[in-house]
């Protein structure tokens, strides 16, 4: 059995510093995947490299370990999905995930649809 963590959580208004900080301890501790939230604030602000910035320190962090960037799906536009995805896979994490669970919507086939199409066949 895999075992799987969550950095960042609920809404990965954490640092960077804290996000891969939170990645090595989990690992340290026997994670064998991360799971991370983005910045949700500061994709809906913009500020896109802080997000790139944020994922990338993350995947530094795990090492050789799968990373999983969750971009709260339901609380983003369309746009925002896009981009969330474009940065998570410029940053090098493995997989894109559509929510944690905690926030007002899950998984939807348009969203999964939107983020496949994102970023291709090649990436989880």
């Amino acid at each position: 059995v895999k075992v799987c963590t969550v950095v960042g959580f609920p809404l990965g208004a954490t640092t960077s510093t804290v996000k891969a900080f939170e990645t090595k301890e989990a690992i340290q501790n026997g994670a064998d995947e991360i799971d991370m939230v983005i910045n949700v604030g500061a994709l809906k602000s913009g500020d896109l490299a802080l997000v790139e910035s944020d994922i990338r320190a993350v995947v530094e962090a795990s090492g050789d370990k799968l990373v999983k960037v969750i971009i709260e799906a339901c609380l983003l536009t369309d746009q925002e999905k896009v981009l969330a995805c474009q940065l998570a896979q410029k940053a090098g994490s493995d997989f894109v995930k559509t929510s944690t669970g905690f926030s007002t919507g899950g998984a939807t086939i348009a969203d999964v649809r939107l983020m496949r199409e994102t970023v291709g066949p090649d990436m989880g």
